[in-house]
């Protein structure tokens, strides 16, 4: 499992992939994406959500804003 960020992801947040070694290469797979893109920014690996989790919260929480933004490097 990934978790980390899609390149124009809308509403852009924090989003989950799983990337699986097969036949010598690596394969993304995104079941929630109905075409596949790329520039994903990876921030965690892990074999399931708690390895990956980027905050923990024990007892009540209260997120008052975010904003996460990600654009294409120039090449």
């Amino acid at each position: 499992m990934v978790v980390g960020y899609l390149y124009k992801l809308e509403p852009m947040d924090l989003h989950a992939w799983l990337e699986v070694f097969v036949g010598g290469r690596w394969y993304i797979f995104d079941p929630t994406q109905a075409l596949p893109k790329g520039n994903r920014i990876a921030i965690a690996y892990g074999k399931d959500a708690a390895d990956v989790a980027l905050a923990n919260e024990f007892g009540p929480v209260n997120l008052t804003g975010m904003k996460v933004w990600v654009e294409a490097a120039q090449q």
